[in-house]
């Protein structure tokens, strides 16, 4: 009796990527395992490769891009689609799903020869909703987790074939990943992984079903050396083609000659790291606290499927800045008819790649390249959406209720949320596709309990002469000096974020977010209105310390082609004397090449007596000046992030924090301007 084994490999990297990225990964992880595989006609197996990765093949890696290609017409691969540009394709408008499933479809027919019937569901992001969209691109079937179907209610000893669920009547295939084999391959040494695909002997036709990251074989820590220059995928490929009780075999052929092992229907899940992931920091310890106190084969046989975690969408609520481009790009989709240009749906299929949607170990979100990237297809499509047209519209994207007014000028594209402080949230610089706005607010992540309780080792841990560790299992370096860096904000980081402070406002309290805030502005609804010249927003709330004290503060807007106008007046019946400031929180994507008033940028930095801060950011060659009718004392302090990595902690400048304080007793009337030209 014989198992198939049918195995693949999922091989993507973010739209836009470090050149030097996609070069080291071809070399260290997809050339070799393509070589080594090539050397071996029989050993069939398929290929899910997002569409621009394959572009970068083909045009920097031509060699590598006709290898595969020949063994996709000899038939040793089987190529899978997806979305072209690795949107997870439940949180995409249903005509562009069948849009980015047929682009890569035609591509690869084009390319190889073939037409693909089968999917990759990226991230294993599972919403039922996607099978009408996927099967009108020819999608027959998909892969995802066994754990997919443990949440189901599934054994995972009848999960050796594939399955069939429908949506409204239109069914697909669905074939159930081993944990696993997931675990074993390339990790354990071969003939513990032979047998573990050997361990799915149940019926004639079963089936051992692997299909994972390429990059773990070359590209996560260990493995390059393990799976090429210890020689572990030839040896692997060979013992399973030596193996009379395995036949490696396509997916499709598989689907072809075999019945489903029944119906199923899955709910809304991802991986389980996945749905840990997008919890708050306080339910993700709990989860793995209940997790850990059982015992890891009852978690494994029971615990898994009730223990679920969250779901992807929570994200989109967990972090406001991934919501935002999320609603963005639903916005443009929405208007995609209407502008009716081939550059603008390229753009806006590129702004739907899923990477700078979401945190996990690899950093996503975290990572302000990947939102940089984002942000320059969004403002690629705003800008090829309103041409030479300037504006002042209103919208509700973010669905929180709240409007949300954009100016479009003759250079920028300037939106603000009168939700949260009437922040502006965007500064678009259309020449550069560059948003100034594109920070991330600090915020307590789970994982940041490690730096005071390190994590014990994972039960799955293999020994050293079984193989070698994966990610997941890896113990992170933990640096004790990273716990004085950890400040969490209680507002959302953007710009003109109002406050009301006395002397405790320093340059060290604003950067570790402990000074005294007397007022309600910062992080509270403001009224929004506008006309066809300005934006205003009123908020009637209050200064605190015995009492409520009444204080009305009204901010206006006047948008220009280089920037905006601005008015704050404030009124209050507060006694103390305070101060009124204004938090700007800046993006940009070189510091070391950033001057403020001529004195290169050096983290936490202060200035007396001033009316005006000329930033110069060499990167772009543009200068930033903030200019205002009354005297202020500035304080400037970076706005970074601590996240984990497989490598362990990593500090990333977000951006820089910039507060205007105003002396203030009674009433307050300020006029500034905030202008961006090139040096």
């Amino acid at each position: 009796m014989k198992t198939a084994l049918l195995f693949g490999i999922h091989m993507h990297q973010p739209v836009d990527n470090f050149d030097w990225v996609i070069d080291h990964a071809v070399k260290v992880c997809y050339a070799p395992f393509f070589e080594v595989a090539s050397r071996y006609p029989s050993f069939k197996f398929a290929v899910h490769c997002s569409g621009w990765l394959l572009e970068q093949i083909a045009a920097k890696h031509p060699a590598l891009h006709s290898t595969m290609m020949q063994m996709a017409r000899q038939g040793t691969i089987e190529f899978f689609t997806a979305g072209y540009y690795e949107p997870i394709l439940s949180t995409i408008p249903s005509v562009d799903r069948v849009a980015q499933i047929t682009k890569l479809s035609h591509a690869l027919t084009a390319q190889s020869g073939q037409t693909p019937q089968g999917m990759w569901l990226t991230e294993r992001v599972w919403e039922s909703s996607v099978i009408p969209d996927a099967a009108q691109a020819g999608v027959r079937y998909s892969v995802i987790d066994d754990y997919h179907f443990m949440c189901a209610g599934f054994e995972p000893s009848t999960l050796d074939g594939y399955y069939l669920t429908e949506e409204g009547g239109v069914d697909m295939g669905l074939f159930p990943i081993s944990k696993s084999l997931r675990y074993a391959l390339p990790f354990l040494k071969v003939s513990t992984a032979i047998e573990r695909i050997k361990a799915y002997h149940r019926l004639e036709d079963s089936a051992a079903i692997i299909f994972d990251d390429a990059e773990k074989f070359g590209m996560w820590p260990g493995t390059h050396e393990w799976v090429y220059a210890k020689g572990w995928l030839e040896a692997f490929i060979q013992g399973v083609l030596a193996d009379e009780a395995i036949t490696p075999m396509h997916f499709g052929e598989y689907y072809k000659a075999h019945k489903p092992r029944g119906v199923a229907y899955l709910p809304n899940v991802s991986y389980y790291e996945m749905g840990q992931w997008s919890l708050n920091a306080e339910d993700a310890l709990r989860l793995e606290g209940l997790k850990n106190a059982m015992p890891h084969e009852e978690f494994e046989r029971v615990g898994v499927k009730f223990l679920k975690g969250g779901v992807w969408k929570n994200f989109l609520v967990k972090y406001s800045e991934s919501n935002r481009i999320h609603k963005r790009m639903l916005e443009l989709s929405h208007a995609r008819l209407g502008v009716n240009k081939p550059a603008f749906d390229e753009a806006l299929y590129k702004l739907q790649t899923n990477d700078a949607l979401w945190h996990g170990v690899f950093g996503g979100l975290y990572l302000p390249n990947l939102r940089d990237n984002a942000y320059a297809f969004l403002i690629e499509a705003e800008t090829i959406r309103y041409g030479k047209t300037t504006a002042i519209l209103e919208d509700s994207n973010e669905r929180d209720g709240y409007a949300k007014i954009k100016a479009v000028t003759q250079n920028f594209i300037l939106r603000w949320e009168s939700a949260l402080g009437g922040q502006l949230v965007e500064l678009d610089d259309k020449k550069h596709r560059f948003n100034y706005q594109n920070t991330l607010t600090r915020r307590k992540e789970a994982y940041h309990h490690y730096l005071f309780d390190a994590p014990k080792a994972h039960e799955e841990s293999v020994q050293k002469e079984e193989g070698i560790d994966t990610i997941h299992n890896a113990a992170a370096a933990i640096d004790p000096a990273l716990r004085a860096m950890l400040h969490y904000d209680w507002h959302l980081k953007h710009a003109f974020i109002d406050h009301i402070v006395d002397e405790s406002l320093t340059a060290l309290s604003l950067y570790e977010a402990s000074y005294r805030e007397w007022g309600d502005f910062a992080n509270q609804p403001f009224e929004a209105s506008y006309d066809a010249t300005s934006i205003r927003f009123v908020r009637d709330g209050g200064i605190y310390d015995e009492v409520r004290h009444p204080t009305r503060l009204q901010k206006q807007f006047f948008p220009f082609a280089n920037g905006v106008d601005f008015a704050i007046a404030l009124r209050s019946e507060a006694p103390k004397a305070l101060s009124y400031a204004i938090e700007h929180n800046l993006h940009f994507s070189d510091y070391t090449k950033l001057t403020l008033n001529d004195l290169a940028y050096s983290g936490k930095m202060a200035f007396e007596s001033m009316r005006e801060l000329v930033i110069v950011d060499g990167h772009l060659g543009r200068r930033i000046t903030l200019s205002c009718d009354r005297d202020f004392r500035l304080l400037v302090v970076p706005l970074d992030t601590l996240s984990q990595s497989e490598q362990g902690f990593d500090v990333t400048i977000q951006g820089i924090t910039i507060v205007m304080v105003f002396a203030w007793e009674g009433d307050l009337a300020l006029e500034g301007r905030l202008e961006i030209v090139d040096v």
